[in-house]
């Protein structure tokens, strides 16, 4: 229950941000909505930080991290075609919530060194972080017992966070912000999104297939919390 409401509290407050950024367009939007990402990730950090995992409970997170981080290096000349987001949920599924949120912000973390570090990776952990975390909570419900289900859950994840990393690109940088200059930065990351989402679909098909009964399998074989 206490997760739960952090979790709403958190996506509140970022949804309150980003709506009062895009009304009053004051000259440090783009800081004033990092502090606010990064505010809205510690909570989840903190929760992580009181259950006091063991080592071993932490090595899934690690290594399914280093395998995202890996998989995002592996395809860095296909724009935006990646298979971060079908691990990060497989993770979420299979490990619980918590193991979702720190293998999608981890792997954002970390991948950025590559990549490159801005305010956009806090936005990154943010988003892949909450797509794990969504999925522990449904799967603690039993919602993903077919394999459809999972599919539909990526998609629709994913889509969310193209939005996600898109509106909080044009409150922060485009100028001058109105419907106009919006809806023309929006279809300028339509490719991009679609081309996450059919990876992330892909991805998805095998993965859940081979990987998640294995993973399953481990959790219940080494007491894995």
């Amino acid at each position: 229950m206490q997760r739960k409401f952090w979790t709403i509290l958190s996506v509140i407050f970022l949804l309150l941000v980003l709506i009062l950024a895009a009304i009053f367009q004051f000259e440090q939007t783009a800081a004033f909505t990092l502090l606010a990402s990064i505010l809205t990730i510690v909570p989840f950090f903190l929760n992580f930080e009181k259950e006091k995992k063991k080592p071993r409970d932490l090595m899934p997170i690690v290594i399914l991290s280093a395998m995202a981080i890996a998989g995002r290096l592996l395809f860095t000349p296909l724009p935006n075609f990646k298979p971060v987001t079908a691990i990060v949920i497989i993770t979420g599924i299979a490990f619980g919530a918590e193991s979702g949120f720190m293998t999608g912000a981890l792997t954002a973390l970390i991948s950025n060194l590559f990549f490159g570090q801005g305010p956009w990776t806090a936005w990154q952990m943010l988003a892949w972080g909450l797509i794990g975390f969504f999925a522990g909570i449904l799967a603690e419900k039993n919602l993903f017992n077919k394999t459809w289900k999972i599919l539909l859950y990526g998609s629709i994840a994913t889509l969310l966070y193209g939005l996600l990393m898109d509106t909080w690109t044009i409150i922060s940088y485009v100028r001058p912000l109105n419907l106009a200059s919006a809806m023309t930065s929006y279809s300028f990351g339509v490719i991009f999104n679609l081309s996450h989402i059919l990876s992330t679909f892909i991805f998805l098909l095998p993965i859940q297939k081979l990987w998640l009964p294995q993973l399953q399998r481990i959790k219940i074989k080494f007491g894995l919390n």
